[in-house]
C-alpha cells in the first residue's frame, strides 16, 4: 500500500479526478514536450461530459498559459471504448509531426499514462488489505495509529499540514456568503447554518447543524475552486474535516489525537484505493462519499479510543449502507447533490461509530468484503450514473 501522502493531497477544487488529475497531466506533458508549436487536449468520457462544470478545461489552460503556451481543448463525446472513464489525449504539434499521449485520471488526483507502466510509487505498507493491517496491529500489540508510525515514522508533520489546511478551509467557508460560480446559482449555506439562532432548537439539533455547517463550508470552498484536502477526493472532501473539526471543538481533543485519527482514516482510504476505486466516474459516488464516510467513522473511533474490531465495524457500516450510491452532478458542477451529500455523510459517520460501539462483537461482514462489493457494484452501475451527468438528478433537473 502507498503512503498516506498519496491519499491526502492539498490542492484546488472542485474535483480531484477532473481538475487535479488533468492539471497534473498537463504539467507532465508540457515537461516532456516544452518546445512544440501548438498543443491540443481532447477530453473523453466523463471528462468530456462533465468537464465544463468541473473546470477541467480551465485547469489545463491554466498550466499552458502560465508557461506562455496556447492549447486548444476539445470535448469529444463520441468515443466510448475507453481504457478509463476519465481519459484525455494531449498532442504536441510541430509542423507535420504530431506526438500524442493518453492520460487516465484514475481518482484522487492520481494519473497514469497510457502505454506506460504505472509510475512506480513506493509501497510503504506491506499489506494487501485491511485484515492484514489489523493482524499486524494485534501481533505487535499496538493501535492502528501506531501501525502508520511504524511504516511512516516521519508522517506527523505532513498530517499536521493536512489538519491545518482542513481547519483553514472550514473557517474560510464559514465566513463567506453569496452564490457559488456557475450557471446553477447555488447559494452558499455554511455561514447561514452556523449562525442561525433558533430558540426552539435543542442542544442536539444545534450540534448537528454545526456539524453540517462545517461540511458545507469545505464543500462550498471546493465548489468555488478553493484549497481543500482530498479525503479521499475533492468531491467528498467535506466529510472527514467536518467530523474532526466538530469533535475537536466539542471534546477538546489534542492535536496529537487528531493526527492519530487522520492516520487511521488514511489506512481506510488507502485500503479502498488499492483494492477498489475512489473515482466517481469509475464506481459512482459510493466510491467517493462512501469511502469518505468510512474514513470519518474510523477517525471517530480512534478519537474515542476504540479497538481495531470496533473501528473496522464502524468503517464497514459506513460503506455498506451507501452501496449503489450514484454520481449524478447537475450540469457537471460539484454542487448538487454533492454539497448536501457531504453533510449527510458526516452525520452518518458519527452514527456508524455509535452503532459499532454498541454492537461490537456481533459483526458478520468484514471491511474488505464491503470494499470488494462496492467495486463490483460500481462496475455494474450504468455509466449514466457514474459522473457523466446523463442520469439521475442531472437528467431530471431543468435549469430555469
Amino acid at each position: 500500500m502507498q503512503s498516506l501522502r498519496e491519499l491526502y493531497k492539498i490542492g484546488k477544487g472542485p474535483s480531484s479526478s477532473h481538475t487535479m488529475g488533468p492539471e497534473r497531466a498537463a504539467r507532465d506533458f508540457l515537461r516532456r514536450f516544452p518546445e512544440a508549436d501548438r498543443y491540443r487536449a481532447t477530453l473523453y468520457g466523463s471528462l468530456a461530459l462533465t468537464g465544463k462544470g468541473h473546470l477541467t478545461d480551465e485547469a489545463i489552460l491554466g498550466v499552458f498559459r502560465a508557461a506562455g503556451k496556447e492549447i486548444e481543448v476539445v470535448f469529444d463525446l463520441g468515443v466510448h471504448d475507453l481504457p478509463h472513464p476519465n481519459t484525455m489525449e494531449l498532442c504536441a504539434i510541430e509542423g507535420e509531426n504530431v506526438t500524442r499521449l493518453t492520460y487516465l485520471s484514475v481518482g484522487g488526483g492520481t494519473i497514469r499514462v497510457g502505454g506506460e507502466p504505472p509510475a512506480v510509487q513506493e509501497e510503504v505498507y506491506p499489506f494487501e488489505n485491511f485484515a492484514a493491517i489489523v493482524r499486524y496491529s494485534r501481533e505487535k500489540g499496538i493501535p492502528l495509529s501506531k501501525v502508520v508510525l511504524d511504516f511512516e515514522p516521519d508522517i506527523e508533520p505532513f498530517l499536521c499540514e493536512v489538519w491545518n489546511t482542513m481547519r483553514s478551509t472550514i473557517r474560510r467557508g464559514l465566513s463567506v456568503s453569496g452564490k457559488l460560480p456557475g450557471a446553477l446559482g447555488v447559494e452558499r449555506k455554511a455561514k447561514i447554518l452556523f449562525e442561525t439562532k433558533d430558540e426552539e432548537e435543542g442542544p442536539e439539533q444545534r450540534e448537528k447543524r454545526h456539524l453540517c455547517s462545517f461540511a458545507f463550508a469545505t464543500s462550498e470552498e471546493n465548489a468555488a475552486g478553493g484549497t481543500v484536502v482530498t479525503a479521499p477526493t475533492c468531491g467528498a472532501s467535506g466529510v472527514l474535516p467536518a467530523v474532526l473539526y466538530y469533535l475537536s471543538s466539542r471534546e477538546g481533543f489534542s492535536e496529537k489525537r487528531i493526527l492519530s485519527a487522520l492516520a487511521v482514516a488514511g489506512l481506510i482510504g488507502i485500503t479502498v484505493k488499492q483494492n477498489a476505486s475512489v473515482s466517481g466516474a469509475e464506481a459512482g459516488c459510493q466510491a467517493e462519499i462512501g469511502t469518505a464516510t468510512s474514513m470519518a467513522a474510523a477517525a471517530v473511533c480512534t478519537l474515542f479510543g476504540s479497538d481495531a474490531d470496533e473501528t473496522e465495524y464502524a468503517a464497514e457500516i459506513a460503506l455498506e449502507h451507501q452501496l449503489g450510491l450514484t454520481c449524478d452532478p447537475i450540469m457537471g458542477y460539484v454542487q448538487i447533490p454533492c454539497i448536501e451529500r457531504n453533510a449527510v455523510a458526516a452525520m452518518r459517520a458519527l452514527e456508524s461509530a455509535e452503532l459499532a460501539r454498541v454492537l461490537s462483537g456481533t459483526r458478520k461482514i468484514s471491511f474488505d468484503l464491503i470494499v470488494q462489493t462496492m467495486y463490483e457494484t460500481g462496475k455494474d452501475i450504468s455509466a449514466r450514473y457514474r459522473e457523466t451527468s446523463e442520469g439521475g438528478l442531472a437528467a431530471t433537473y431543468k435549469v430555469s
